[in-house]
């Protein structure tokens, strides 16, 4: 059976020589004893370092304990650093006796002046003479030359700390006169004394490392607990948020149900009334007929004055039915409604997570509009006209046009061409993309501008802050100071609301109007031929001034060369 405390001083082993050292004496432990930290170090190192010490603390943790502990010797630690002692004693080459002839004689000790190592036997005469009292004896080593001056043949005894090299006495007296000179033994035990301190900082800092692991790990395992809380709440947040818009959107439909009734339940009594009345009026009518027919001239004279004058009824003339739903004012329900909820995500949520909801929200009212107005079979009439009164005159303003756009003289029209004109390179000019603002600027209250998109494969709408970088591309979205709707591959329409929201749009639009009320921070847009509201930005904030923008994009070799068209805007017809 192999030996359970078989080692070798190999780095691949269980256990090294400096897993067995002692960090005061830095020696193999003897009779090691443990702390309550788990520290280990020799019995006699411990107790004469608490002797020294004012209080009783780990030389190597430094924590400290109440009173002095009760030191018990770690048994299987001693044996095992006996045993590595052993094998260590064992595995040092054996030094042989440099006097004896013929079979020689395990060495008992060397001498550094004689430059020989001797066995028992012949150090005996060594010892006895006293010529050689003086002579520096030491364990029995192999190559003796290293401890002996190979100038002057003499033992190397002290240590120069001005050259850092050992010297013997004839050295001294000789290349290091005054120098600074000790005990070799003396700048051992200092290097000791060095080393111990050293090794005691880089365990130190092992610690340290391994704390720091160990705090690193716990964050890493409190950031999961937090983002499973954070990703929960989140979904909760953005339930509950849905369920408000649609139980907003249940209560309008109910809203618009019970209206129908009342229009029902009145239109029922208008036509009983009509109904009585024509029965009144046909016995009127019958009587008038019998008359003008009789020939008792006599009793028409007499009923003449009652009969003559047609009877006493309501004037219907300005009696009507309302047939149309109150888009506006569910339309302005569910904007204040998510007003109210996006006050409730900035209380809840960070700013990225925020930005990303309210995409999903803005998209699902969006939808939510267009999907009341189809069930109820009703155009934005009203809300159309409404902001269309806000009409303003836009021109294009050449000084910011890219060098690819052509501009009729007008500054009404705007196309993309395929050569790049030789203009003026100012600040406010696009670089890189083909966009163009208009000239007119707004800084408060509503403004409303129509373009004809018709003929084109892609183009951009919308508007943008006056400080929109004009010199590298830009991604077209709220963040960059852009909000704009898009038409990419002919037929996918988009909201650049960063992240993007595709759009359903049943018509493709030929004219888009642009409608923003700076206050309320709402842009919204519309097929104005199909009367359809296509997206709204809502709770966007602007501070600063904003341009009509303008993208006809790349011409694609004349597949998308018809122009922008800002058109005079004419006020929507509800009788239409």
């Amino acid at each position: 059976m192999d030996d359970p405390f078989e080692f070798t001083r190999d780095s691949s082993n269980i256990l090294s020589e400096n897993q067995l050292l002692c960090l005061i004496c830095m020696d193999v432990f003897t009779d090691p004893v443990t702390t309550p930290c788990g520290h280990n170090f020799c019995r006699s190192c411990l107790t004469q370092h608490w002797d020294k010490s004012p209080q009783c603390h780990c030389p190597l943790c430094k924590e400290k304990f109440t009173k002095r502990p009760e030191l018990k010797i770690n048994t299987t630690l001693r044996e095992v650093a006996d045993h590595f002692k052993k094998k260590s004693k064992d595995d040092k080459p054996e030094v042989l006796c440099d006097v004896c002839n013929g079979m020689k004689q395990k060495a008992l000790r060397s001498c550094l002046d004689c430059g020989v190592t001797f066995c028992e036997s012949h150090l005996e005469l060594h010892i006895n003479v006293p010529k050689y009292n003086n002579h520096k004896l030491i364990n029995p080593v192999k190559n003796l030359e290293k401890y002996r001056c190979q100038k002057h043949e003499k033992p190397l005894e002290r240590f120069c700390r001005d050259d850092q090299i050992m010297v013997c006495q004839w050295c001294i007296e000789a290349d290091h006169k005054n120098h600074n000179i000790i005990p070799i033994e003396e700048e051992i035990n200092h290097k000791k004394t060095q080393l111990g301190q050293t090794q005691t900082e880089v365990q130190q800092m092992i610690q340290d490392r391994l704390k720091k692991i160990k705090e690193i790990n716990h964050s890493v395992e409190l950031s999961k607990e937090n983002t499973k809380k954070e990703k929960s709440d989140s979904i909760k947040t953005f339930t509950n948020l849905i369920h408000s818009i649609e139980k907003s959107q249940t209560e309008m439909l109910k809203m618009m149900e019970e209206k129908q009734k009342v229009v029902e339940n009145q239109a029922e009594r208008f036509i009983k009334d009509l109904e009585q009345e024509i029965t009144e009026l046909q016995r009127r009518e019958t009587k008038l007929e019998k008359l003008l027919n009789t020939e008792e001239h006599f009793n028409l004279l007499q009923v003449y004055p009652t009969i003559c004058s047609p009877p006493t009824t309501k004037n219907w003339t300005d009696i009507s039915i309302n047939t149309d739903p109150d888009v506006e004012t569910l339309i302005t329900s569910l904007f204040q409604l998510q007003k109210t909820l996006d006050e409730k995500l900035n209380k809840t949520l960070d700013e990225k997570l925020n930005t990303t909801l309210n995409v999903k929200l803005n998209k699902t009212l969006n939808e939510k509009l267009r999907e009341t107005g189809e069930k109820f079979h009703v155009p934005v009439f009203r809300q159309l006209k409404r902001i269309q009164q806000y009409a303003v005159d836009v021109t294009l303003d050449p000084d910011t046009a890219n060098p690819y756009l052509v501009l009729s003289d007008d500054g009404k029209q705007v196309t993309c061409g395929n050569t790049n004109q030789n203009l003026p390179d100012t600040p406010k000019r696009f670089s890189c993309l083909p966009i163009i603002l208009g000239k007119q600027s707004f800084s408060s209250g509503r403004f409303y501008f129509e373009v004809q998109v018709s003929g084109k494969t892609e183009w951009s709408l919308g508007v943008a802050r006056e400080s929109v970088n004009r010199i590298r591309k830009i991604t077209l979205r709220p963040q960059e100071g852009v909000w704009t709707v898009v038409l990419r591959n002919m037929n996918a329409y988009k909201a650049c609301a960063g992240p993007s929201v595709l759009l359903s749009l049943k018509k493709k639009p030929q004219k888009v109007g642009v409608f923003v009320d700076f206050e309320e921070g709402l842009v919204s847009f519309y097929d104005v031929e199909n009367r359809v509201h296509i997206y709204s930005y809502t709770r966007q904030t602007f501070t600063k001034k904003l341009y009509p923008f303008f993208s006809p994009c790349n011409n694609d070799e004349g597949k998308n060369s018809a122009p922008l068209i800002i058109t005079d805007v004419l006020i929507t017809d509800l009788l239409d």
